[in-house]
C-alpha cells in the first residue's frame, strides 16, 4: 500500500489523484471540475483517499485483512497530519490538509463507514443506525469538501453538507434496494420493514409485497433532508457551493423519477441521459430555485 515518502513528488501524488477521479467515472466529477485549480486538486485528494478506503471494503477478503488495511490508513492519518505521509493519496492531501484546515476526526470517520460495510453484509439496521452510517460514508465526506471549496465554518455551513449527505445516501440506497440484496446486503432500516410485514433477509426482500411502502417511506426521509440542505442555503454563498449543489440536483431527479414511476416490485434502476445532467447543472450553474426541486 505504501511508498517511501521521499519517492513520491507532490506532481505525482496529484496525478495519481486526478486519474483516480477519472479511472472511477464518479458523477462527482463534473462538479469538481468547476472549481479552481487548487481546489479542484484538493477535492481530487480527498475522493482518492475515500475511493481507496471504499475499495478496501467492497472487495473480497476476510475481515482481518480488511481490517488490517483500513488500520493502515488510520496510521497514514496520523502521518499525514505529522505532515509525513506515505503513500500517494497521502501526499496528495498534504497541501489540502495545510490550506483549507481539513479537519482529521473526518477522514477517521470515514474509514469508520468503511468498517461497517467490511464488517457487514449491513443487513436491516435501526434508523438511528443508518443514519449513523450514513454520517459516515457521505457525511464526513461533505464535512471534508465544505473547506475545500471555501465553504464558511458556520451552523448552517453544518447542517449543508450533512444532510445533503444524508440525502445522497438514502436516495442511492433506494436505487440500489434490489442490486444490494442480491449482494447479501439490505440497507433499509428494520422499523420500516417490520412496519410493512417484510422479512428482514436480502434474499426475499425483492419480492416482499411491503416492500414499495418501505420505499416511499424512506424517500420521505430523504424528502426532508433535502429540505434541510435547502434551508441551509439560504444563509450560504450558493455559487460557492456549486459542485455539490450540482450532485443535489442530479440525485433528486433520481428521486423524482422514482417518486413519480411509483414504488411498485421489480423497476430498473433510474438513469439519467447525458442530457438531463446537463440541464440541472445549467441550472445550479446559473441561477438555484431554493424553495423547490
Amino acid at each position: 500500500m505504501s511508498v517511501a515518502a521521499s519517492s513520491i513528488t507532490a506532481a505525482e501524488a496529484r496525478r495519481h489523484a486526478e486519474e483516480t477521479v477519472k479511472r472511477s467515472g464518479t458523477s462527482f466529477g463534473a462538479g469538481m471540475r468547476i472549481l479552481s485549480r487548487e481546489r479542484r486538486e484538493a477535492m481530487y485528494a480527498i475522493y482518492a483517499f475515500c475511493r481507496e478506503v471504499d475499495d478496501i471494503a467492497d472487495e473480497e477478503g476476510a475481515l482481518s485483512q480488511k481490517q488490517v488495511r483500513l488500520n493502515a490508513w488510520r496510521r497514514e492519518i496520523e502521518r499525514l497530519y505529522n505532515g509525513a505521509p506515505t503513500t500517494p493519496a497521502g501526499v496528495a492531501l498534504l497541501d489540502p490538509v495545510k490550506n483549507y484546515d481539513l479537519p482529521k476526526e473526518e477522514f477517521l470517520l470515514v474509514i469508520e463507514g468503511m468498517e461497517m460495510d467490511a464488517a457487514g453484509p449491513i443487513i436491516a439496521p435501526t434508523m438511528d443506525g443508518l443514519l449513523a452510517y450514513t454520517r459516515r460514508a457521505a457525511g464526513a465526506v461533505g464535512m471534508l469538501s465544505m473547506p475545500a471549496f471555501g465553504a464558511p465554518t458556520t451552523e448552517d455551513a453544518n447542517i449543508f453538507a450533512l444532510s445533503l449527505g444524508d440525502a445522497l445516501q438514502l436516495t442511492n440506497i433506494l436505487r440500489d434496494v434490489e442490486e444490494d440484496a442480491a449482494q447479501g446486503r439490505l440497507y433499509l432500516p428494520v422499523e420500516l420493514l417490520k412496519k410493512y410485514g417484510c422479512p428482514l433477509d436480502p434474499d426475499t426482500i425483492a419480492e416482499a409485497p411491503g416492500l414499495p411502502k418501505v420505499k416511499e417511506d424512506l424517500a420521505g426521509v430523504a424528502r426532508e433532508k433535502f429540505a434541510e440542505v435547502r434551508t441551509a442555503l439560504e444563509t450560504l454563498n450558493w455559487k460557492v457551493l456549486r459542485p455539490a449543489l450540482l450532485m443535489m440536483g442530479v440525485y433528486e431527479r433520481y428521486l423524482d423519477v422514482m417518486t413519480a414511476r411509483g414504488w411498485d416490485n421489480g423497476q430498473p434502476k433510474p438513469h439519467l441521459s447525458k442530457f438531463e445532467k446537463t440541464m440541472i447543472a445549467m441550472r445550479w450553474f446559473f441561477a438555484p430555485k431554493l424553495k423547490s426541486a
